[in-house]
């Protein structure tokens, strides 16, 4: 697999080194191009139009956030489908929309696979997101579309948002505010996944969900840090072995 970041920002130099630790410890072969933040957007797709052709390259992985005045979005773009382990790429978009096989965003599919894994249903449950970035919280709404859910999003217009999150059966906060999901704004005995990241006054990563106050109230619920955070490093892993895999069918 190929990763491309920048080494200016610090957080992109953490979730570099979980995913190398992790492509280590499953045998996955790793190299990293680290890029200057002087780097052209057309440096950029020249880079991913040459990994794209490499036949030893079967998963091709654009960290976040690049620096500005450059455009993720066609760098997304240029990665090949086939290649597109963290499942940006338009064609990966689409199919997901309308349920077709596809390489699905990682932290939503590592959501799912936690529901799952833990025998919750999903099919027919009042499910509502906070968020509706293109990373999470849209990606989310398909998958959980997918398996029968009735969905709804919230977000920073959305008014009286303690009365639609009461009602959820399952609430995803994916906003980027710490502890926004307060105990009056959750049903009692609902599952609660909590994907934000974000650092307190201390430095504490600390999640979207005030964890300490709505573990009473809720019958699961995700910790910041470990829960869908591995999750999300664990799908990355299952998108390139369905990479390669994919690749030695089609010779």
């Amino acid at each position: 697999m190929q990763l491309l970041w920048f080494g200016a920002d610090k957080a992109s130099a953490v979730y570099v080194r979980n995913k190398s630790k992790a492509c280590n410890e499953v045998g996955i072969e790793f190299e990293e191009y680290l890029k200057e933040d002087t780097t052209t957007q057309k440096d950029l797709i020249n880079l991913i139009e040459e990994l794209n052709k490499r036949e030893d390259i079967h998963g091709i992985l654009l960290q976040s956030p690049i620096p500005e005045g450059l455009n993720i979005r066609g760098a997304f773009n240029t990665i090949s489908a086939k290649k597109d382990v963290d499942g940006f790429n338009p064609i990966n978009v689409g199919k997901l929309a309308i349920g077709e096989d596809c390489f699905i965003s990682c932290t939503p599919y590592g959501v799912i696979k936690m529901l799952e894994e833990y025998h919750i249903p999903i099919e027919g449950k009042r499910a509502v997101i906070i968020g509706r970035s293109n990373i999470v919280g849209k990606p989310l709404i398909q998958c959980l579309l997918n398996k029968n859910a009735t969905v709804t999003v919230c977000h920073s217009k959305t008014k009286n948002i303690e009365e639609i999150t009461k009602e959820a059966d399952i609430l995803i906060a994916a906003l980027g505010r710490a502890k926004f999901v307060t105990e009056d704004m959750v049903k009692e005995g609902s599952i609660v996944i909590d994907v934000g990241i974000n650092r307190n006054e201390e430095g504490k990563l600390v999640g979207d969900v005030d964890f300490e106050n709505v573990s009473k109230k809720a019958s699961y619920i995700t910790p910041v840090p470990g829960g869908v955070g591995p999750m999300t490093i664990a799908m990355l892993m299952h998108n390139v072995v369905k990479a390669a895999k994919n690749t030695l069918k089609s010779k």
